[in-house]
C-alpha cells in the first residue's frame, strides 16, 4: 500500500472499473448509476485521499470493467504525520449490482502493512445512493467516520492494553479457523500465531489480531483435507469479499475477547 496518494492515472492502471461511465447491460432501468471516480473526487474534497485500490477478477469477460472494487483512503493529517495505526475510509462498489455502493471504516497498521476492516457491529457501513448538493450520502458517511475516528483510535489502544495468556491466544486462533476453512480442512491453529517480525512477538490483543489476520489472508499455512487425506498449503486471499468477511469476523472475535477480559475498557472504547 502506498504511503502517498494515488493519482488518477495510477487508479486507472490498477482498477479501470473505477472509471466506467455506465452500468452493466443486465441491470434494470431503476438502477441509480454513479461513476466510482465521481465519488472518489467527492471524497478527496473532504481531505481523504486514495492510497490503495483493488478490483475483483472476473471469469465472465462481459463483466470486465463492471466488477466489484475497493478503494482505501487515508486522511490528509495521517498522510502528513503517519501514525503507527491509521483509520481509513473504505469505498466499495460494482457496476453489475454484485456489490452495493458503500463506505466503511478500516485500520492500516504500518509495521506489517496490514489493512484491517472494522466490524459492522462497531462501525456500520453507509450505503451511497445520492451525490449532490441537496442530498449527499458521501458527505454524511465521511462526517460520521470523522466523528468516530477518535473512538476507533481509542479502540486500538484498548486492544493493545489487553494482555492474552498462551491459552487465550490459542482460543483466539481456534475461533478464527472457520472464517477461512471449511470443516473438512484441518490446520494446526498454532500456525496462525506465528509472528513474521520482531514487533509481532507481543501478547496484546491488537498484535495477536494482526498476526492471525496476516496468516489467514497471506497464506502459506499447511493442512490436510480430512475427506481426501491430501495435504494442502493455502494461497493468499485475493477475493475482496472474502478478505472483508475474514477481517470483520476477526474484529468481532477481538471485540468479544475484550469484553471478557476488560469489560469496562471495552465499553468505554
Amino acid at each position: 500500500m502506498s504511503q502517498f496518494p494515488l493519482n488518477n492515472k495510477e487508479l486507472m492502471q490498477k482498477a479501470p472499473a473505477l472509471f466506467t461511465q455506465q452500468p452493466h447491460a443486465n441491470v434494470s432501468d431503476k438502477y441509480h448509476f454513479i461513476p466510482t471516480i465521481d465519488v472518489i473526487e467527492e471524497i478527496k474534497q473532504h481531505n481523504w485521499y486514495p492510497v490503495s485500490v483493488s478490483e475483483a477478477n472476473v471469469r465472465d469477460r462481459d463483466k470486465e470493467g463492471y466488477q466489484r472494487h475497493l478503494v482505501r483512503f487515508r486522511h490528509f493529517d495521517d498522510l502528513l504525520n503517519p501514525p503507527n495505526n491509521a483509520v481509513e475510509l473504505l469505498l466499495f462498489n460494482s457496476h453489475d449490482r454484485s456489490c452495493a455502493f458503500s463506505i466503511s471504516a478500516g485500520i492500516y497498521r504500518f509495521v506489517c502493512a496490514n489493512g484491517l476492516v472494522i466490524a459492522q457491529s462497531v462501525f456500520e457501513s453507509y450505503k451511497i445512493k445520492h451525490l449532490g448538493e441537496r442530498k449527499n450520502d458521501v458527505a454524511t458517511a465521511i462526517a460520521n467516520i470523522l466523528t468516530h475516528k477518535p473512538q476507533l483510535e481509542a479502540k486500538i489502544d484498548t486492544f493493545a492494553s489487553i494482555q492474552l495468556s498462551k491459552n487465550e491466544k490459542e482460543s483466539f486462533a481456534k475461533s478464527s479457523i472457520p472464517l477461512r476453512f471449511e470443516e473438512h480442512l484441518e490446520i494446526n491453529h498454532i500456525d496462525l500465531l506465528t509472528p513474521h517480525r520482531e514487533e509481532d512477538r507481543n501478547d496484546d490483543l491488537y498484535t495477536v489480531l494482526n498476526v492471525i489476520q496476516e496468516n489467514l489472508l497471506r497464506g502459506n499455512i499447511s493442512g490436510i483435507n480430512k475427506e481426501t487425506g491430501r495435504r494442502f498449503t493455502t494461497k493468499e486471499v485475493t477475493s475482496i469479499s472474502r478478505d472483508v468477511d475474514i477481517n470483520q469476523g476477526l474484529w468481532d472475535i477481538a471485540e468479544r475477547i475484550a469484553s471478557i477480559k476488560e469489560p469496562t475498557l471495552a465499553l468505554a472504547a
